[in-house]
């Protein structure tokens, strides 16, 4: 997805805010709706406002101190899209994915949130168009898809995957599904969508065989 502006890693802003949260991945194209009620990303939110809008969403990698934990190596920066203000004082926004990013440092400036030298130079592919993109054999992995939400109780609108572009269905089940912060991660730096394709595929096949103790059954797609 090309957002008006940003055709090239240097059109993004060298220094970003980050908002560390494992578990929430964004990705170039994906919007993320977040809920913002601490301080310091109140205050992140009202700095960004007033400037490009843009933040970087990121994970820990599980070191570091726990009201400071180390950042994970790559991050994806987005674009606030959509705002508003609640009558207690949150914010609700939406972000929409622009393009990954390595952190190369973290700036020990003098704010309540944390901003890193961001360099999008190996992710800039991200922001032009994804197009329809290849297409692939949908049958095994929606029925993978189907037994990882029926062991895990979960549901989602067939019509809608099933008709869904490959780059909009991989990239919305890779956001959403709950997968753990380090496979969250793998999906996030897996080089292109064939690759991120690759990496969800692996991951609904492991659960697949977690439970197939349990449920030997076949799951045809209806």
């Amino acid at each position: 997805m090309v957002m008006s502006g940003y055709r090239k890693a240097k059109d993004l802003p060298a220094i970003i805010p980050v908002f560390p949260l494992d578990g929430a991945l964004l990705l170039p194209g994906g919007v993320l709706p977040l809920q913002i009620f601490e301080p310091r990303y109140l205050n992140m939110i009202d700095d960004a406002m007033a400037g490009e809008r843009i933040i970087g969403m990121i994970q820990t990698n599980g070191e570091g101190q726990r009201g400071r934990p180390s950042l994970a190596r790559v991050g994806c920066a987005g674009r606030i899209t959509s705002y508003s203000e609640t009558s207690d004082g949150k914010y609700l926004i939406a972000l929409t994915g622009l393009c990954r990013f390595e952190v190369t440092e973290e700036l020990p400036a003098p704010k309540p949130y944390r901003e890193v030298r961001a360099d999008f130079a190996l992710f800039e592919t991200d922001l032009q168009p994804d197009g329809d993109g290849d297409e692939f054999d949908r049958a095994p992995f929606l029925n993978l898809l189907r037994r990882y939400l029926d062991q895990r109780g979960l549901g989602v609108e067939w019509d809608v995957v099933n008709a869904a572009p490959a780059p909009a269905l991989i990239n919305s089940l890779c956001m959403a599904l709950p997968f753990s912060r380090l496979e969250k991660q793998a999906l996030l730096e897996a080089t292109d969508l064939e690759g991120r394709r690759q990496v969800l595929t692996t991951l609904l096949e492991i659960e697949a065989a977690s439970g197939s103790e349990d449920d030997d059954a076949p799951h045809p797609l209806q």
